[in-house]
């Protein structure tokens, strides 16, 4: 399994054990409100938008939270601008880092990220820099003991998956990004629940990392993930299930 697929896994684990719920509301609100800026109000004329409400619904987000986050992104409500912007950079390892990053301020969120990325073993790289690396997928989080696996594979294939794979209590299925909402309605409406999913971009090859440079890279993308600026994190790392298990438990 993919590095990024084993990350998915326990940053989901993470979020769930996570009381910061405000943070995790901030994030989402962002998301909503850029989706509606870029391509409108209308969540079914929308697919982004219509990901980061399923989302948003999926964390208890009010829908009058959602309501505002949708005004303010169409206009309709005034607020900061918010800039989308792509950071590329490199972890212990070698192993390649692409962010996600909404702000109001990217000078502010630049500093930030060099900083999270030095004091890690890392470095804040080029625009272009690892990007080739990575293909933008929908990536859907299942947990094993909430679907049969042959069910899943039914379920998530007939409606255009290109691949499920699993780990010791989860199952990873991937899709092309204009497939990820018609699949995860597939098995939604199969009576499989989805623990997680997300539009983001999979690494094409993947780096293996051990000891103190796995701990490295894992605290990197962890600090990163938890940037309020931040919406999301690809890493091409490769760390054997049991010492991923160690590491998480520590």
């Amino acid at each position: 399994m993919s590095g990024h697929s084993k990350w998915s896994s326990i940053k989901h684990k993470k979020a769930a054990r996570d009381a910061k719920r405000g943070k995790v509301f901030t994030k989402l609100i962002k998301e909503i409100t850029i989706a509606a800026r870029l391509g409108g109000g209308d969540i079914n004329a929308n697919p982004r938008l219509r990901t980061a409400v399923t989302t948003a619904r999926a964390q208890s987000m009010p829908n009058d939270n959602i309501d505002r986050a949708i005004k303010k992104g169409t206009g309709e409500l005034g607020g900061g601008q918010i800039e989308e912007v792509t950071y590329e950079g490199y972890g212990a390892g070698g192993v390649a880092i692409m962010l996600d990053v909404l702000t109001d301020n990217r000078n502010r969120t630049v500093a930030e990220i060099r900083f999270i990325f030095s004091r890690h073993g890392g470095n804040l790289g080029e625009t272009g820099c690892v990007g080739w690396m990575f293909k933008k997928h929908g990536v859907i989080t299942v947990e094993k003991s909430a679907a049969d696996e042959d069910k899943l594979l039914e379920l998530a294939l007939d409606a255009g998956a290109d691949d499920v794979q699993g780990d010791s209590d989860s199952f990873i299925v991937t899709t092309m990004p204009d497939k990820f909402n018609s699949v995860r309605e597939a098995i939604e409406k199969g009576g499989v629940a989805v623990a997680h999913g997300e539009i983001t971009m999979v690494p094409e090859n993947t780096v293996p990392v051990s000891g103190r440079t796995a701990e490295q890279v894992l605290k990197l993308v962890e600090e990163l993930e938890d940037h309020d600026d931040v919406q999301g994190v690809s890493a091409n790392f490769d760390i054997s299930d049991e010492e991923m298990a160690q590491i998480s438990a520590a």
